[in-house]
């Protein structure tokens, strides 16, 4: 008797695969420690570290929170999407992202298809506790850090749960999260 051919999976394609050396792309709200992960997983994968803030910074020639006072958030967001695309240049890096990078459609689909997207989830008690030590995020000048985290998190949780690979970062130092991502790379 003859087999049909098997039917192609309709799952997801964000779910697991091995990592094949595209870019690293972490994602997640702000104070999930993107950008200290990031550079400690570069330095374990051996692989260039680019924070995108600090592209975009470099590329307007003010701060984020300058970009943010004078042009408003939507002509930050285009020009993060501009920049992210120049960093998914199909070489192995890690990339750190803003929180809100991955938001954006266009941007979110150009991580999903060229690079490899963590997502760094820490609970908003966590969160809150880490941006409290800065004052440098836009979004959180004058106002309750918690209360606009779980404002965040009820929009962006479900669009950072398309990532590739979930991983949790806890009230832990942030190694153990590097070598939560290293070991899901591994299988």
């Amino acid at each position: 008797m003859l087999q049909s051919p098997p039917v192609p999976s309709r799952r997801p394609a964000r779910r697991p695969f091995r990592w094949n050396g595209r870019p690293i792309v972490l994602v997640g709200l702000m104070g999930a420690g993107k950008s200290t992960v990031g550079r400690r997983l570069a330095v374990r994968l051996a692989l260039p570290f680019v924070d995108a803030d600090t592209e975009i910074e470099a590329a307007a020639g003010m701060s984020i929170a300058d970009i943010f006072a004078q042009f408003g958030e939507e002509y930050f967001r285009d020009g993060e999407r501009r920049v992210i695309q120049r960093l998914i240049d199909g070489r192995p890096k890690v990339i750190a992202t803003g929180g809100g990078a991955f938001v954006n459609d266009d941007t979110r689909a150009l991580i999903l298809s060229d690079a490899l997207a963590v997502w760094l989830d820490a609970p908003v008690e966590v969160l809150a506790e880490r941006v409290r030590r800065r004052d440098t995020r836009p979004l959180l000048r004058g106002k309750d850090p918690a209360a606009v985290l779980r404002e965040l998190a009820a929009v962006r949780n479900p669009l950072y749960a398309m990532a590739h690979l979930r991983i949790p970062s806890a009230n832990a130092p942030h190694d153990v999260t590097v070598r939560t991502i290293m070991e899901a790379l591994r299988k």
